[in-house]
């Protein structure tokens, strides 16, 4: 095994660890993030266990709702013995329906209970008026992962779509359809969905999320469809009429009309019908709930579903994770850590600050704005202060009083639309966290202008009080700086302090950053991994972030009178080292704008002068790059 860390700093790291490192049959990975994923899992599902054996333990209210939907959860027999019948009135709704006129007599209930349709549209922050809520229509979901698999030279789409239409075909069958009928509802399906394809956007395309932004006025979008009542739809479920509609996507939309057609009625009733089996199978059997995610693993490399309890607490979890989260943080986040953390933030912010007053290739003018963005940026640090109110309602009624593991389900999930619709009327809570305390990620909100840390994620190998000031720096300290970096990415940089869509650059300005991101999207445009190669324009807001926040990171370590610069750059490899199926890692490729870990350990490595004179890196080693092709940004 070769481990010179001249060659391939990474593996010079990580190189042991990947070589014994076994990925869970359950998981598509294995590595610093997801580890900490499974300690906390394991942690957790210890918990819920010892709740569920003594609920008379539990004194949050939240959290008795959440212990008592586990235990339904957890009542297999149960499930068992329902098998699909949970889910079958819902069915009937679909199979009772055999007009678009019958679809929009009950359009108002079918977007509430959570029915699929070739549309979606939900509330969040205007992002031009970002105190201010606003309705976004959005294109459903497509069958392939993206866009990009529908084209015709792509060698993976039929085997994918084929194990798609057999593992639906064997679902229907399980749901009470003789198999030519199941065979002809999921070849209806699948022609529906490919009926889309041309009028969506792929993941490269998505990637500039600023472009989702298209205001139109109420009455041109209620005008989309001619089969499809849009105005009866929002009036049944919002709270007032809005004045116009963000659309995501305009080219589809501006196209419903020609796949949403009265002659292509009986092919979306059966994508409707096979969405709709499909959406609830991990609540019933098990039997169901592991054919159900069949498809999912498949695409992953996932050798195995997750095991009945386990799955089980996953549900559990996913219901209740702000209240579950709050718990995590109070109870293992203690206050010499938040400090700790806090100082790290700060100092990282100083760090920015300094960098943006002292920048050469900005103007005054986009100095003195971004340092006005970089000081009003909100932090978030280990759990949230309260609770969403919606949690109030979250009330599990007993087997005995009538409720099941499906019907709580169901109206949870109503709840939980209800509330997100009714946000429409009332002010953004810029303290509303979109992350539950417990999981371990972090992440910065343009629209809010915010970064949040969860408790989760702040320990080791990210950060620990008995690592070095360098290692936290290379870990948590990179992650904190990432973070930060995205407010002046591709993306963020075009919100300004408050959130808002609003252009604050000069045009010269704006001229030489986008130079700049250009050198980073060439950086790693076009690096074959796994089987495939990197978008480089996919991944490039992620590795502005990386690059920012690592050299932040770094300037910051060495404020500290312990300075190890070994310590700092080893933990920056060791935090993404990764051992991940082949199949993942080239999904990941086509979807994901984050780049291969491994990538984004070493190439942002190669563009830190202290690197190379930390280690001796020199000319003709691998690690080396030349000093005029190191790019740096921030």
């Amino acid at each position: 095994m070769n481990l010179n860390l001249k060659e391939d700093f990474y593996h010079y790291v990580n190189g042991e660890w990947i070589e014994s490192a076994v990925i869970p049959a359950d998981k598509p990975s294995t590595g610093g993030f997801q580890d900490l994923v499974s300690e906390i899992e394991k942690l957790l599902m210890k918990t819920f266990a010892e709740w569920a054996a003594n609920p008379e333990t539990v004194t949050d209210a939240h959290l008795q709702h959440a212990v008592a939907y586990y235990q339904l959860a957890t009542d297999f027999a149960e499930r068992d013995q329902l098998a699909g019948e949970p889910v079958a009135p819902l069915l009937a709704r679909i199979k009772a329906i055999d007009s678009f006129q019958e679809l929009n007599e009950q359009l108002g209930d079918w977007i509430l209970d959570g029915f699929p349709l070739p549309f979606d549209f939900g509330v969040m922050a205007d992002m031009k008026h970002t105190t201010t809520h606003a309705v976004y229509l959005s294109p459903t979901s497509l069958i392939l992962p993206d866009k990009t698999y529908y084209a015709e030279d792509n060698e993976q789409a039929d085997t994918m779509l084929q194990k798609f239409f057999e593992t639906s075909s064997l679902l229907l069958q399980k749901l009470g359809h003789t198999r030519p009928e199941a065979e002809t509802l999921v070849e209806q399906a699948m022609a529906f969905d490919r009926s889309l394809v041309p009028f969506v956007k792929s993941a490269e395309e998505n990637a500039d999320y600023s472009l989702m932004y298209n205001p139109r006025s109420y009455e041109e979008v209620i005008t989309y469809s001619d089969t499809i009542d849009f105005d009866k739809a929002f009036a049944a479920v919002l709270p007032t009429k809005p004045e116009q509609i963000i659309v995501s996507e305009p080219t589809f939309f501006e196209s419903f009309k020609e796949f949403v057609t009265q002659e292509q009625f009986p092919l979306l009733k059966s994508w409707l019908y096979v969405m709709t089996s499909l959406q609830y199978t991990d609540y019933l059997s098990d039997d169901i709930r592991v054919l159900g995610g069949e498809y999912g693993r498949f695409l992953s490399g996932i050798q195995a579903a997750k095991e009945p309890v386990k799955a089980a607490y996953t549900l559990a979890f996913n219901q209740f994770s702000a209240p579950i989260g709050v718990y995590y943080g109070q109870k293992y986040f203690g206050p010499k850590a938040k400090q700790n953390v806090e100082h790290m933030v700060q100092a990282m912010v100083d760090v920015y600050k300094n960098r943006l007053e002292t920048n050469t290739w900005l103007s005054e003018a986009t100095r003195k704005q971004a340092v006005v963005k970089l000081n009003k940026i909100g932090i978030h640090v280990g759990y949230p202060e309260s609770i969403p109110a919606v949690y109030d309602h979250y009330q599990t009624v007993a087997k005995e009083d009538g409720g099941s593991f499906f019907s709580n389900t169901l109206h949870f999930k109503r709840l939980a639309r209800e509330d997100n619709f009714n946000k429409l009327t009332k002010p953004v809570d810029r303290k509303e966290w979109g992350m539950s305390a417990a999981t371990v990620n972090a992440y910065y909100s343009g629209l809010m202008n915010i970064i949040v840390f969860p408790a989760a994620i702040l320990q080791a190998p990210f950060y620990s009080l008995t690592q070095s000031s360098s290692a936290n720096y290379g870990g948590i300290g990179a992650v904190i700086a990432h973070e930060i970096s995205h407010a002046f990415d591709n993306n963020g940089a075009k919100f300004d302090e408050n959130g808002n869509l609003h252009n604050w650059w000069t045009a010269e300005d704006l001229a030489q950053f986008q130079l700049l991101a250009q050198a980073m999207i060439d950086e790693f445009d076009g690096i074959e991994f796994a089987g495939a190669k990197v978008n480089g324009k996919l991944t490039v807001s992620e590795n502005i972030a990386d690059a920012g926040g690592l050299s932040c990171a770094l300037e910051a370590a060495k404020t500290e009178p312990d300075v190890q610069l070994a310590d700092f750059f080893t933990n920056w490899a060791k935090i993404w080292r990764t051992k991940a199926t082949t199949q993942y890692q080239q999904l990941l490729l086509n979807v994901d704008v984050h780049g291969p870990a491994k990538l984004r350990a070493n190439i942002q490595l190669q563009n830190l002068d202290d690197f190379y004179t930390t280690f001796d890196i020199q000319p003709g080693d691998a690690m080396y790059r030349e000093p005029e092709n190191r790019v740096h940004i921030w």
